[in-house]
């Protein structure tokens, strides 16, 4: 199956990591931020949402961008939440980042926001609400190591892989 996952995530909480992995295991591109904007760009698309969709003509893990709105009448897509939380987050942010708690606390609340608005301005519709996403996976409980074998073991416990 043309297996295209989408990746909703809070900052700081590890999905990238999550989505290399599973890249990795399953032999498929992840697409980001950066690499949309620069399709976009160079490409000559109108939106990154037609990036997205030219993307998802392929397996492929595409990270943010609203993909799991713009791609929601495709059967072949399975979208992803990852949440943790906060304080483990601001911990992460701050390893990742080298900065200070008020630092990193800050630059996390400022890119939720964000991320937040984005989505609400690109799909009217909440972002994290429960009922956008075939899966939540909180990486406080379950652990960034185990997310991708949690998804691999679904995967192919319902055949898609």
């Amino acid at each position: 199956m043309n297996l295209v996952i989408t990746m909703s995530r809070r900052y700081g909480t590890g999905a990238s990591l999550i989505a290399e992995e599973l890249s990795r295991k399953l032999d498929i591109p992840v697409y980001d931020k950066a690499y949309i904007e620069h399709e976009l760009h160079e490409d000559n698309f109108s939106n990154e949402a037609d990036v997205i969709r030219e993307l998802a003509a392929n397996p492929c893990i595409i990270l943010g961008r609203c993909a799991s709105e713009i791609l929601k009448d495709q059967v072949n897509v399975f979208n992803v939440y990852v949440c943790a939380d906060k304080e483990d987050r601001i911990k992460r942010v701050m390893e990742k980042k080298s900065l200070s708690r008020e630092e990193a606390k800050s630059m996390l609340e400022r890119n939720d926001r964000e991320r937040a608005d984005y989505y609400n301005e690109h799909t009217g519709k909440v972002w994290g609400d429960v009922n956008n996403y075939h899966m939540i996976l909180d990486t406080s409980q379950l652990g960034i190591q185990n997310c991708a074998g949690i998804l691999m073991k679904y995967f192919e416990r319902v055949e898609i892989i």
